[in-house]
């Protein structure tokens, strides 16, 4: 009797936790659309660092970042180490000063320096926190 109940125990044990083992290996996305997804994720976040380098070499930034004291390899080391909402904002940034100093003005405005003021300060100070 007493080897009965064992053995019933020993199945109920075994029976309720098949499910849950076989719940744990199953995935919600095949491998192949996570890395699809990474690849995506390392794809954005390299343009979002080409657009931030591209205005920083643009001859007017040169010349604001030299006004204002501002070390632009340092900048532009740094961008490298950004990552996350810190990159998407500064890209975001950048891509707005791009655009206006694209746009074939001959002066840069007041509010397109002081942008790119602020993208450098912005770097610089978050290269400093981390």
């Amino acid at each position: 009797m007493r080897m009965s109940v064992s053995i019933v125990a020993i199945l109920l044990m075994v029976s309720t936790a098949v499910p849950r083992v076989q719940a744990q290996s199953t995935h919600a996305a095949p491998q192949s659309a996570l890395d699809a997804a990474l690849q995506q994720h390392v794809a954005d976040a390299g343009a979002d660092r080409e657009a931030v380098l591209r205005v920083l070499d643009r001859a007017e930034v040169k010349a604001v970042a030299e006004g204002a004291g501002i070390d632009l390899r340092r900048a532009a080391s740094a961008v490298a180490t950004l990552g996350g909402d810190e990159l998407a904002q500064i890209a975001a940034q950048a891509q707005q000063v791009d655009e206006a100093l694209a746009g074939g003005q001959s002066r840069v405005v007041i509010s397109t320096t002081l942008i790119i003021v602020v993208l450098l300060v912005l770097i610089l100070i978050i290269v400093a926190v981390d």
